[in-house]
């Protein structure tokens, strides 16, 4: 893997003086927050990642920015050295998909992490909500910022999933527990996260956040969604292919690495069901028999008090009259099929 530097810190002396270009350039070097460093993950999309590390940059808390390149052909890497050296570059040399995340928290020297995409990014002051609850909260894990969407701003239809998730609020955190949210509007303690092992590269891209939010939640920690920290998403309005397949796949990955054996077994005979009819429930089915192995290899079902969880989040997803499926959370309580989530890269 290379690692490309930031470049050398601007050189110390007076202040340069205001209505001057050197003003204007000390002002985008001025030290910020210094508690949360923003990971973005591209791969193929050098002009979308370049217009967000435009936003990242200018921030008023002045985030480190680490960028994982998951071996972009398109010139991504060498637009990023040339436009912004004060942003460090990872090179895996391959494509890590939502894994790259946990090699950029790695890098980070913060004691929170941000993730973006290449079509995504942080209203000005987010990242100090954000830190100011983690450090409010110490077993605070995770936050899931709510997003807004496109040039208008629009609300993700997540966020009211999310603000009213049927798992309250507990006495010690800032918001309604979730188990679900969109990983390019997500927070974390960096201690947490990585402690837990980030995102598991069985699921590669796909609903991938579900799991993560398990796991912390299986090891004590808060998750919660705070509507207060905003994210921004821009994301390209054509589908992704394959998309539907990645997210039935790892749905059913995700029980058989945590879910009791039961729930598991229900969650494959209702794919096999699905498959009969439906070419991407196929799909889905073949790529979970190949990777069906290391999930097994990784299985480790959850405490009973997150299972109550996972349940009680399916129960409230089942449709009742007016309410369609198709807005349901994910297995495990992750956040709906949006045309807005278009994470994998």
């Amino acid at each position: 893997m290379r690692d490309v530097p930031p470049g050398p810190p601007p050189a110390s002396g007076p202040p340069p003086a205001p209505g001057t270009s050197d003003a204007a350039d000390a002002a985008r070097t001025a030290p910020g927050d210094g508690r949360t460093g923003v990971v973005v993950i591209t791969r193929d999309r050098r002009e979308r990642l370049l217009h967000t590390l435009e936003r990242l940059t200018a921030l008023p808390e002045r985030p480190p920015v680490v960028v994982v390149d998951n071996a972009s052909s398109d010139g991504t890497a060498r637009a990023v050295r040339e436009r912004f050296p004060q942003v460090r570059l990872l090179t895996p040399g391959r494509n890590l998909g939502a894994v790259g995340r946990n090699l950029g928290a790695r890098a980070l020297s913060t004691p929170y992490a941000a993730f973006s995409d290449d079509d995504s990014w942080w209203e000005p002051g987010a990242l100090a909500r954000a830190a100011d609850l983690l450090d409010a909260h110490a077993r605070l894990a995770l936050v899931a910022a709510a997003t807004r969407v496109g040039a208008e701003g629009l609300p993700d239809p997540l966020n009211e999933v999310l603000a009213a998730s049927p798992l309250g609020t507990a006495p010690d955190l800032p918001g309604p527990s979730v188990l679900g949210f969109l990983a390019c509007a997500c927070v974390v303690r960096r201690e947490a996260f990585l402690g837990v092992g980030g995102f598991h590269p069985v699921l590669h891209f796909g609903a991938e956040e579900t799991l993560l939010a398990v796991d912390l939640s299986a090891g004590g920690w808060g998750v919660v969604h705070v509507p207060r920290v905003v994210a921004r998403h821009d994301p390209d309005p054509a589908p992704r292919e394959g998309r539907p397949a990645r997210v039935l796949r790892n749905e059913l990955l995700t029980a058989w690495m945590r879910r009791p054996l039961h729930r598991a077994l229900t969650r494959t005979a209702g794919l096999v069901r699905q498959a009969r009819t439906d070419p991407q429930a196929r799909r889905a089915r073949a790529g979970a028999a190949r990777r069906l192995p290391a999930a097994l290899a990784a299985r480790r079902p959850v405490p009973a008090r997150v299972e109550h969880r996972i349940r009680l989040l399916e129960t409230a997803s089942r449709p009742g009259p007016g309410r369609g499926a198709e807005g349901a959370p994910t297995a495990g309580g992750g956040p709906p099929r949006t045309p807005e989530d278009r994470s994998d890269r």
